[in-house]
């Protein structure tokens, strides 16, 4: 089972959180048919996602072989068989469309197939693409965002949209600067980046980031949220810490080995909700 796991990149399943987002900022999370979508929405971004992570396992057996961990992975290391892996990712994308369907919604199966498009291209060579590579992942977590908009009828605000956007180009060039200190002979596009362009369009996106959520912030209903400006600014600290070490960068590596940084990320939502739920109302 557990290589099936492996296969499926279950851990990464904590990104499609994000679905819930607006019901929970919305201050909706309690309606009961709008937390229904809501979970229905996270698993289908959990089956579509782990479908395309299926399909770049198998287009990357080969390189996957030459990688010091991506070796053992259940494709590369033969785990699992090519027929098995074809097998489980059909049924990936079936549980994606019928979860996406039973929303109800046509706009969240666009998203739907907008993201799996996006990924497609981006297995298919997009990855090798300087900038491109970066905004296609930092584009999945933004989908993933006006996915739980649309299945739960709240509108994503501008400033939220925003805060999204950048933090997800910066954990996405965090990334990209990790590899290419630690695996610049494993991924093609490294070839095109240097440290210094890397980091400062970190530092310009960490900026962005913090500006963004202060006028978020401002923006909504509850005049406390901008009480939450610190717990947001000393989370990102923290995370920067963790990616500017000895960290290979990916977002979801970096917050589950932290136990202070999931500690902060707590703290947050707890400190969200009693403005949002308790105090708000």
């Amino acid at each position: 089972m557990k290589k099936y796991i492996d296969l499926l990149r279950v851990k990464h399943y904590i990104k499609n959180v994000l679905v819930f987002i607006p019901l929970f900022f919305g201050g909706v999370i309690f309606e009961k048919t709008l937390f229904l979508n809501a979970c229905l929405g996270f698993i289908a971004f959990s089956a579509i996602s782990s479908a395309i992570y299926i399909l770049n396992d198998y287009r990357d057996i080969d390189k996957d072989r030459l990688h010091p961990k991506k070796k053992n992975r259940p494709l590369a290391s033969g785990l699992i068989s090519k027929k098995a892996a074809t097998l489980l990712f059909l049924a990936c994308l079936s549980v994606a469309v019928i979860m996406s369907v039973a929303v109800g919604d046509y706009r969240a199966f666009l998203l739907l197939l907008l993201y799996f498009m996006l990924n497609l291209l981006y297995s298919m060579g997009l990855k090798n693409k300087p900038i491109v590579d970066v905004v296609i992942l930092a584009s999945g977590f933004v989908i993933r965002v006006f996915y739980g908009g649309v299945i739960t009828n709240v509108v994503i605000s501008k400033w939220l949209y925003l805060v999204v956007m950048v933090g997800s180009l910066y954990m996405g060039l965090g990334k990209r600067r990790n590899e290419l200190r630690t695996q610049s002979d494993t991924r093609d596009v490294l070839k095109h980046y240097n440290e210094s362009f890397l980091d400062k369009n970190m530092y310009v996106c960490f900026a962005l980031v913090n500006v963004f959520y202060a006028l978020w912030s401002l923006e909504m209903p509850n005049p406390g949220m901008i009480w939450t400006f610190p717990f947001f600014l000393v989370l990102l600290m923290c995370y920067s810490l963790n990616v500017e070490g000895n960290s290979d960068g990916d977002p979801v590596e970096v917050i589950i080995h932290d136990k202070l940084l999931i500690g902060i990320i707590v703290s947050y939502a707890v400190c969200i909700f009693l403005l949002l739920y308790v105090f708000g109302e």
